[in-house]
C-alpha cells in the first residue's frame, strides 16, 4: 500500500513537469521570437503610380488651384486697384519675360547657390558646437542661453552690421546666413541629444563606446530625430536670412538674386514683378523641402519603424 501511495503521489508531480518543460519549451520561444519578428516587421509592396498621383499630387494641385481661382475672382470683384492686386495673368508674363530672356534660372541660381553654401558652413559649425553645448555642461551653462537669444533674435538685425563689417559682397551675405542657422542647427541637436535615453549612453560605455566614437556611434544615431527637426529649421533660418540680407543690401556687384529682384520690383512700382519674386521665394522652400527634408525624414522613421502604412 506504501508504494502504491508513493506512485499515486508521485503521478501528479510527473504530469506537472512535462507541462512546465512545455510552457516554457523551445516550441515557445520560438514562437515568442516570430511574434516579435511579425511586430517589427515592416509592408514593403511597391505603391501604384496611381495612388501615388491621388494621394501625393492631386492634393497640392488642388490646393494651387483653389488659390488661383480665388486670387482671380478677387481681381473680377475689383476689391482694390489693380495695381495693388495684379492678376495671375500679369505674373504669368513676368514670369515669361524673364524665361524669353534667358534670367529666370540664373536669378534663382543666385540665390539658391548661396543658401545652399551657407547652410553647409552653418552646419559644419553647428553640428560640433550643439555636441559641445550638449555633452559638457560648464559650456551649456555658458553658451546655451546665447544660443537661445540667437535662435530668438531676426536674423535681419545682423544686416546693417554685417554690412559695416564686411561690405556688399558675398561674405557679408554668409555671415548672416550662419548667424541666423548655426543657433538652430546647435539647439537641435542638443534637444535630441537630451532625448537619448541614459541607457543607451550606458550601454555605450559598456561596449567601449566612449568619447568621439561615442559620440558617433551612440549619440548621434540616438538624437537623429531632434537634429533632423534642427537642419530643417536651420535651413528656413538660412533662406530667410538671405532673403532679407539680399532685399536690404543689394547692389549691383551683389549679382541679381530673388531678394534682390522683389526690391527691384518695390523700387519700380512694378506689382506683377513683385508678386513673381514672393512666388518663387516660396517654390525654392518648397522644393528644398519636398527633395531634401522630407526623404530624410521618411527614412529616419521608416528605419524606426514609425512610418505609418497612411
Amino acid at each position: 500500500m506504501g508504494s502504491t501511495d508513493t506512485r499515486a503521489g508521485a503521478e501528479p508531480q510527473s504530469a506537472a513537469a512535462p507541462g512546465k518543460a512545455k510552457a516554457g519549451g523551445p516550441d515557445d520561444l520560438a514562437g515568442l521570437e516570430a511574434g516579435l519578428d511579425a511586430l517589427d516587421a515592416v509592408e514593403t509592396r511597391r505603391t501604384p503610380l496611381r495612388e501615388t498621383l491621388v494621394r501625393k499630387v492631386l492634393p497640392p494641385v488642388v490646393a494651387v488651384a483653389l488659390v488661383l481661382v480665388v486670387w482671380q475672382l478677387l481681381v473680377w470683384a475689383e476689391i482694390t486697384d489693380a495695381y495693388k492686386l495684379p492678376a495671375p495673368a500679369a505674373v504669368w508674363d513676368s514670369l515669361s519675360e524673364m524665361w524669353l530672356q534667358g534670367t529666370l534660372f540664373g536669378v534663382m541660381w543666385t540665390s539658391v547657390s548661396r543658401a545652399l553654401l551657407g547652410f553647409v558652413l552653418a552646419l559644419a559649425i553647428g553640428t560640433p558646437l550643439g555636441l559641445l553645448v550638449a555633452r559638457v555642461k560648464v559650456v551649456r551653462a555658458a553658451v546655451g542661453p546665447i544660443l537661445s537669444g540667437l535662435q530668438s533674435l531676426p536674423s535681419v538685425a545682423w544686416v546693417p552690421p554685417a554690412v559695416l563689417w564686411l561690405g556688399l559682397n558675398d561674405q557679408m551675405m554668409y555671415a548672416v546666413i550662419l548667424l541666423g542657422a548655426v543657433p538652430s542647427i546647435a539647439n537641435g541637436l542638443v534637444a535630441g541629444v537630451d532625448q537619448v535615453p541614459p541607457l543607451f549612453l550606458r550601454a555605450g560605455r559598456t561596449l567601449g563606446a566612449t568619447g568621439l566614437r561615442g559620440a558617433w556611434h551612440i549619440v548621434m544615431p540616438a538624437a537623429l530625430p531632434g537634429y533632423l527637426a534642427g537642419l530643417k529649421q536651420g535651413w528656413a533660418f538660412s533662406w530667410r536670412s538671405l532673403m532679407a540680407a539680399e532685399i536690404i543690401a543689394s547692389s549691383p556687384e551683389l549679382g541679381l538674386g530673388l531678394g534682390q529682384l522683389l526690391e527691384n520690383g518695390r523700387n519700380n512700382s512694378d506689382m506683377p514683378g513683385i508678386f513673381l519674386a514672393i512666388l518663387l521665394i516660396l517654390l525654392v522652400g518648397i522644393a528644398i523641402d519636398l527633395l531634401v527634408f522630407s526623404p530624410l525624414e521618411r527614412a529616419v522613421l521608416r528605419r524606426r519603424g514609425l512610418l505609418g502604412k497612411g
